[in-house]
C-alpha cells in the first residue's frame, strides 16, 4: 500500500460523500432505483434526473449496501435479486412512498415479480411485500455489462487489514488494559475443615464416595436423606478437589454440613463489621452465592429474625397507622350494626353448619347469631340477612364490617347501594374498629365451648333465629 494509493482512496471517498455530488430529492420528479446483488453483498443507488446548469442531468440522491447473511448465501440469483428489491424499498421508504419511480435491474426475474405465479413461499412473501407500490413502480431490465450504478456497491469488500485504508481496529486492539485485578480465594484451612466435616456427616460421606467412583447403584442413593437424594438425582452435585459443589441454574457453590461452619458463614454475612446487620434479602443473596446446605434459606431468615440488634435498629419505612375515627352513636335501634363472620367451628346440626354470621345492634347491643357455612357466597349471605334479619327489623343505615370477600364483593356493594345502606369497612390488621362484634364473638365462642363440654348437640335447623340479649 503506497502513499499514492492512500491519497487516491481519500479523494474517491471525499468525492462520494461530499454534498456537491448528492442531489436534494424533488418529489415532483420520478426517481430511478438501481439495484444489484451478488454472492457477497447487496447494493442500491437512488438517482433522479434534475436540471443542473440549464440541462437535464441524472444525479445520485443516496445509495445503500450491506453484506449478505449466511442464510441468504444459499439463495438463488433470482431470489437474491428479488430479496434486495424488497430490502431497498423498505430502507428507502421515506423517499419512494407515494412517489413515481423506476427500478432498474440486470435480472429478468425481477420484472415479473409483481405478477409472478409461483408456489415458493419465500417468493410469495416478497411479492406481497411490494404490493403497496403497484401503480407507482415500473421495473426495467438493463444488461449487466452496462448496469454499473449499483454494481460496485455489492462487490467483494477489502479485507479489514492494516493495508486497507478503511481499516477499523478490532475490539481486542481497542480494549482498555486492566490496571489490576482482585481475586478472592478460600483459605486452605477452611477448605480442610470442610473436607474433614464430610467424614462426620452421613450424607456428605456417602456423596463423596458416589461422586468419586461415579457409582450408579440405586441402593446407595436411597440411603441418602430426601433433600440430598433429590438434588443428587437432578445432577446438582459435583466433586472437585475433595469438596462437594451444588450447582443451580445461575451458580455453583460449595456444600456445607458442619453446624460450626454454617454458623460462621451466617455470622460473617450478618453480624460482622463488613455486613452491617443488613436486611434478610441481602443476606439470602450473599449466602446463595457462597454456600448450600439443606433448608439454608429457612435458617438464614430465622437467624435474621432472632438477631436482637437487627430487630431494634431497623427503621420503619411503611406508612403510619391512621388515627381512629369516632363513630356516631345511633339514635334508634337497628340504625347501625356491626357484622362479622366466625369460621372454623365444628360442624353441627342437620346441615353441618360450620360458621356463624354475627350481627350486633349498636343501639341496644343486641346480638343475632345466624348459623351458616364457611363456603357461602355473597348471594347466600345476602339472602340469609334478608330472610332472617331485615324482615324482622328494618333496613340498616350503616354496616360496620371487616374486608371479607363476601362484604367487598360487587353483589354485596351494589345491593346495599340500592337499599341506601352505607358500608363502613375496618382497616386491615386493625380489628379495634369492629370491636363490638369481636367482643360478641368471644362471648359466643365461650358459650359454645361450655355447652359442648357436656356433649350438648345444638340444632340450628328448626327455622328460628337464635339470638341472645345482653
Amino acid at each position: 500500500m503506497t502513499q499514492e494509493r492512500i491519497e487516491a482512496y481519500e479523494k474517491i471517498r471525499k468525492a462520494l460523500t461530499e454534498s456537491p455530488l448528492l442531489l436534494v430529492p424533488d418529489w415532483n420528479i420520478p426517481f430511478k432505483l438501481y439495484i444489484d446483488a451478488c454472492g457477497d453483498g447487496l447494493g442500491a443507488a437512488l438517482h433522479q434526473v434534475q436540471i443542473v446548469d440549464d440541462k437535464p442531468t441524472e444525479g445520485l440522491v443516496c445509495y445503500i449496501s450491506r453484506k449478505i447473511k449466511p442464510t441468504e448465501a444459499r439463495y438463488g440469483a433470482r431470489q437474491m435479486e428479488c430479496l434486495f428489491l424488497v430490502q431497498a424499498l423498505k430502507r428507502l421508504h421515506y423517499y419512494l412512498d407515494g412517489s413515481v419511480f423506476e427500478v432498474i435491474t440486470d435480472c429478468n426475474a425481477v420484472k415479473s415479480l409483481l405478477n409472478m405465479k409461483t408456489t415458493n413461499r419465500n417468493m410469495l412473501r416478497l411479492q406481497i411485500s411490494i404490493k403497496e407500490y403497484r401503480g407507482n413502480m415500473t421495473i426495467v431490465h438493463k444488461a449487466g455489462n452496462i448496469h454499473k450504478n449499483a454494481d460496485g456497491l455489492s462487490r467483494w469488500e477489502l479485507a479489514n487489514t492494516h493495508d486497507n485504508p478503511a481499516y477499523v481496529p478490532l475490539e481486542a486492539e481497542t480494549r482498555i488494559p486492566i490496571e489490576g485485578i482482585n481475586i478472592i480465594d478460600i483459605g486452605t484451612e477452611f477448605s480442610k475443615e470442610v473436607r474433614e466435616s464430610y467424614k462426620q456427616e452421613k450424607n456428605c460421606h456417602m456423596l463423596t464416595s458416589l461422586l468419586e467412583k461415579d457409582c450408579k447403584d440405586t441402593s446407595l442413593v436411597n440411603t441418602l436423606d430426601e433433600v440430598w437424594k433429590n438434588s443428587y438425582s437432578e445432577g446438582r452435585f459435583h466433586l472437585f478437589d475433595g469438596i462437594i459443589y451444588h450447582r443451580t441454574k445461575h451458580s455453583c457453590v460449595m456444600t456445607l454440613c458442619s453446624r460450626l461452619i454454617i454458623n460462621t458463614i451466617l455470622y460473617e454475612f450478618h453480624d460482622s463489621i463488613y455486613s452491617g446487620h443488613l436486611s434478610e434479602d441481602r443476606k439470602i443473596e450473599k449466602v446463595k452465592n457462597c454456600a448450600w446446605w439443606p433448608c439454608w434459606r429457612k435458617e438464614t431468615i430465622q437467624y435474621c429474625n432472632t438477631c436482637d440488634r437487627w430487630q431494634k435498629s431497623n427503621r420503619s419505612t411503611g406508612k403510619k397507622f391512621g388515627l381512629m375515627i369516632h363513630i356516631k352513636e345511633p339514635k334508634y335501634p337497628w340504625k347501625g350494626v356491626h357484622m362479622d363472620l366466625v369460621t372454623a367451628l365444628p360442624p353441627s346440626g342437620d346441615k353441618s353448619y360450620n360458621a356463624c354470621l354475627v350481627i350486633v345492634n349498636r343501639y341496644s347491643k343486641t346480638p343475632i347469631f345466624l348459623p351458616c357455612h364457611k363456603d357461602d357466597t355473597a348471594m347466600d349471605t345476602a339472602l340469609l340477612l334478608w330472610i332472617r334479619v331485615i324482615s324482622h327489623t328494618r333496613l340498616f343505615k350503616n354496616i360496620i364490617s371487616d374486608r371479607d370477600l363476601k362484604f367487598t364483593s360487587a353483589l354485596w356493594t351494589n345491593l346495599h347501594r340500592l337499599f341506601g345502606t352505607k358500608l363502613l369497612f375496618s382497616t386491615a390488621n386493625q380489628p379495634q374498629r369492629d370491636g363490638l362484634a369481636e367482643g360478641m364473638i368471644q362471648t359466643l365462642e365461650q358459650m359454645i365451648r361450655r355447652f359442648c363440654a357436656y356433649g350438648l348437640e345444638l340444632k340450628y335447623s328448626d327455622g328460628f333465629t337464635h339470638d341472645c340479649c345482653t
